[in-house]
């Protein structure tokens, strides 16, 4: 695949998160301009999950190595796109990658169940996990504000297209309830293996169902009291740990290294001494709710005004949960498509997939492909509407 430029936005908007509410920030913004195709390319938003920020997740290129050196970019999901002729923009939100993070570069304000892995950071020990932020960084809110703002800017640089989303995992929180409150500006969803908890979080405001759940333990500046729900607004992964979900070997410390490039200072945490850190990945800790099954079916949006392609592994264990873990944690891919109450959706349950089909090299290519049969037809595999199986061999198998 031919390798593209990308051309990086830092893209203004004023902070609705508490940590920094007010503030006027830059949101980190990749495009890539369409190449491949004749016409007018039409845009598409990519958003990254809870953890894994955008560019591992939508933009993995491995460097260039052999003679004459050649960076592989096959595995990179933004990057085939463009190559079929779409304008492909990829976002993080605040508290990931190359987004601002604030109040979180302090150790103190780390999940204190997690501090062990900043064990080479000088004092760490000593934390007092309170004595500094004892609040989530983010909510539902703020972050359908960030991806509002992005959409606006997109808009703005496409001729007030459209524009089609592509959500990995818990993206589909943000993407989801967005999509449900601003169709005029979505073209379609396609999210891969989405976070849905049937009974999730809402509201009861029967005016507005995408308000703060009554009881939200939500603060409104950082000396709220008395602490949030969750009071801390950073968690960690240590390379292990995020190594363990990927089972091509060969392609994880490309991934480990791609996400310590988006982070300066968790890099330089993790590890054990003597040696030198191997670094943290941190995420946000977010407070999300409007998305469960009773605003899905909002106004029949879904499957109609905005049309919906769901794909998942059958192997995936992180977005289908057990229901006796309550409704918090209780996630169903399969009660997300039927909650959708129009037909113009679709579902694909694939044999092999696990939670991370991106970094699998023959899982990638037909995500890559399914994706833009999407944006292209909105139907994939000549079908356009119904919940189906894909076996190992790609023949479908229509499911109930």
């Amino acid at each position: 695949m031919e390798k593209l430029t990308p051309v990086d936005h830092k893209v203004k908007h004023k902070s609705t998160i508490p940590a920094n509410f007010g503030t006027e920030i830059e949101l980190f913004v990749r495009e890539y301009q369409a190449t491949g195709s004749g016409g007018t390319p039409k845009p598409v938003l990519m958003l990254h999950g809870r953890s894994v920020p955008a560019l591992p997740g939508c933009d993995l290129v491995i460097p260039a190595d052999g003679s004459p050196p050649q960076p592989d970019n096959s595995l990179s999901w933004a990057q085939a796109l463009a190559g079929k002729g779409y304008n492909v923009y990829i976002m993080d939100l605040q508290g990931s990658g190359l987004s601002p993070r604030p109040e979180m570069h302090d150790p103190c304000n780390a999940n204190p169940a997690q501090r062990s892995l900043l064990k080479t950071y000088p004092g760490t020990d000593d934390c007092d996990p309170t004595a500094n932020y004892p609040f989530q960084l983010g909510n539902s809110q703020s972050e359908w504000d960030e991806l509002g703002t992005v959409v606006k800017f997109i808009r703005k640089r496409c001729a007030n297209e459209k524009v089609a989303f592509i959500g990995w995992s818990a993206a589909s929180f943000v993407m989801g309830p967005y999509a449900l409150r601003a169709p005029g500006d979505v073209a379609s969803m396609f999210l891969l293996a989405p976070m849905f908890p049937p009974n999730g979080r809402w509201s009861t405001n029967i005016a507005d169902p995408f308000a703060p759940p009554p009881g939200t333990p939500l603060p409104t500046k950082p000396e709220s009291k008395p602490p949030a729900v969750f009071g801390f607004p950073m968690n960690l992964t240590s390379k292990a740990g995020l190594q363990a979900g990927i089972s091509d070997k060969e392609l994880a410390d490309h991934v480990w290294q791609a996400i310590m490039d988006c982070d300066s200072i968790g890099q330089k945490w993790g590890g054990s001494p003597p040696g030198p850190p191997e670094g943290v990945m941190r995420w946000r800790n977010s407070y999300w709710w409007g998305w469960n099954e009773s605003t899905v079916p909002h106004e029949s949006t879904l499957g109609s005004t905005v049309p919906v392609c769901i794909v998942y592994g059958d192997q995936d264990r992180t977005a289908n949960t057990p229901e006796e873990l309550g409704p918090v944690l209780h996630f169903s891919v399969p009660k997300l498509y039927k909650a959708i109450p129009k037909d113009e959706k679709l579902m694909f349950r694939v044999a092999g997939w696990d939670h991370n089909p991106v970094w699998e090299r023959k899982a990638a290519k037909t995500l890559q492909h399914m994706s833009w049969k999407w944006l292209k037809d909105k139907k994939v595999y000549d079908v356009e509407s119904g919940s189906w199986f894909m076996d190992s061999d790609g023949v479908l198998t229509q499911m109930e």
